[in-house]
């Protein structure tokens, strides 16, 4: 209620049409007030010239005595319409002749007197009901001594009802009148503003319950739309800065990731360097002294075949030590210059050396392309992708790079029975964790990804596991053409020992 007390509607009817309203009363108020007073003064003057005219005549009746004339003239007049009586009295205020009901006006002796000696007089009287006005004149001889008073008396009651009607008259016009400034009023706020208000208001409403996207209706009059006009820009003010909040917040997200994990693999690193240099003497002087005992058994012997069994499962946890080692190392890079398809092909023969019970074809493709990089740390990268591609890959693993603005861009992809399939949401998001693998117990250490990631961050680069090509996993390295100013952060070996 109180809201629509104070809408602009309201205040369009209360301060424009209000006002307009009560200022045309007053006028049509004035207006007959000043046409009644007009109509009065002109029936006065139509008495006072009809008074007037039979003047003479009645004052000569009188000088001469002449009842019978005075009556004559009075009964002449009042044959008039207008005329409700005619009186005339003598000096003394004695009543002469009369034609109509008796005088209305005066009623005693006296006043007839002052009246005249006072000179000509109009005064509104009642008789019976009915209001009159009475004109009253003097009657003087030649000498202008005064000889009598003429009284003519009119009937003003019609005259009343009639300006009654005209006021009621009015009245009604003026409350339709008022009717149709009101319907005019509001069927033009309506289509000039209400409307457009009601839509900006509804817009506003709507953005103002979390709807995204919407603008204000930029129509209707100027001031409007240049308040529909400000109201969008604000919104897309409002919106441009949410949007750029969000984009900070989930790069915040992800910085503070990327800070737990770097701190994880820091954690990691240090632990996996100290064991694995607890465990490489150890390691070393059992490997040394099974070596020996193989040697000195016969080889139909069973402790022999026991002792190779053994030999086996220390080279194995020799390479786990290794790739602790590998994993751990944040030494500083000594890059130099380096052929890419030199350095590729070296790593094929490599891999293929150590699985050549496998027919896996590896195609390379690729331009001639030199970077700068560490040769040891960055070949130990791609060669960990070479080896799981190979592994993985049912007929053949393909090998291409390319330049990209970013640097240089290469990609492992093999083609295994689950190629990109096999590896589900989960398992993408923390294949690159170190210790976590794919494979089946005892065939891995969850640690080749995780070497290749440290070793391509320390390049600047980075890797990732890319599933969008049907009938093939692939791994999409990105690292730079010239050196970067990232070093490795870690200590070396030595300095993790101590």
């Amino acid at each position: 209620m109180t809201r629509r007390l104070n809408s602009l509607r309201t205040a369009v009817l209360s301060f424009v049409l209000l006002p307009l309203l009560l200022l045309m009363a007053a006028v049509v108020a004035l207006g007959l007030q000043e046409f009644q007073t007009q109509m009065e003064n002109r029936m006065q003057e139509d008495i006072e010239l009809v008074a007037r005219s039979i003047r003479l005549p009645v004052a000569s009746a009188m000088l001469q005595d002449d009842a019978a004339a005075v009556q004559q003239s009075l009964d002449s007049l009042f044959q008039i319409e207008e005329v409700f009586g005619v009186y005339v009295y003598d000096a003394d205020g004695r009543m002469v002749a009369a034609s109509g009901p008796p005088s209305p006006t005066l009623q005693r002796r006296g006043e007839a007197r002052v009246i005249s000696e006072t000179g000509s007089l109009g005064a509104f009287g009642e008789h019976r009901g009915r209001e009159t006005f009475s004109f009253f004149l003097p009657l003087s001889d030649p000498a202008g001594r005064i000889v009598g008073l003429l009284q003519v008396t009119r009937d003003v009651t019609p005259f009343r009802a009639y300006v009654t009607q005209l006021q009621g008259q009015g009245l009604v016009l003026l409350l339709a009148v008022s009717g149709l400034f009101l319907l005019v009023v509001l069927f033009g706020y309506h289509r000039a503003v209400g409307r457009h208000v009601s839509r900006l208001m509804a817009a506003m409403g709507a953005i103002g319950e979390g709807q995204r996207g919407l603008r204000a209706p930029e129509v209707g009059p100027a001031e409007l739309r240049g308040l529909a006009v400000s109201m969008n820009r604000m919104m897309e003010r409002r919106e441009a800065s949410e949007a750029e909040l969000e984009v900070q917040r989930r790069e915040q997200v992800r910085l503070e990731e990327k800070l737990r994990h770097s701190e994880k693999l820091a954690a990691i690193g240090q632990l996996a360097a100290g064991v694995a240099h607890e465990l490489g003497t150890p390691l070393g002087i059992i490997a040394g002294r099974v070596q020996r005992a193989i040697r000195h058994l016969p080889d139909g012997d069973p402790a022999r075949k026991e002792m190779q069994a053994l030999k086996a499962e220390l080279e194995r946890v020799e390479v786990i030590v290794r790739q602790l080692l590998d994993f751990a190392r944040r030494n500083p890079l000594q890059q130099r210059s380096l052929e890419l398809g030199t350095l590729v092909a070296d790593l094929i023969e490599r891999v293929r050396s150590r699985h050549c019970d496998r027919a896996v074809a590896f195609h390379v493709d690729g331009e001639p392309l030199t970077l700068v990089a560490d040769p040891l740390r960055l070949g130990q990268a791609l060669e960990n992708l070479l080896e799981n591609a190979s592994q993985a890959a049912a007929r053949a693993v393909e090998v291409s790079w390319r330049a990209v603005p970013e640097g240089v861009e290469l990609v492992v992809a093999d083609d295994g029975p689950e190629a990109g399939r096999g590896i589900g949401d989960d398992q993408a998001e923390r294949l690159f964790e170190p210790f976590y693998t794919t494979k089946p117990t005892g065939q891995g250490t969850g640690l080749g990804l995780a070497v290749v990631q440290v070793a391509l961050e320390d390049h600047g680069g980075q890797v990732q596991l890319d599933r969008s090509v049907p009938g093939a996993t692939r791994f999409i390295v990105t690292l730079p053409m010239e050196p970067g100013d990232r070093k490795g952060t870690g200590t070396s070996d030595e300095e993790m020992s101590r």
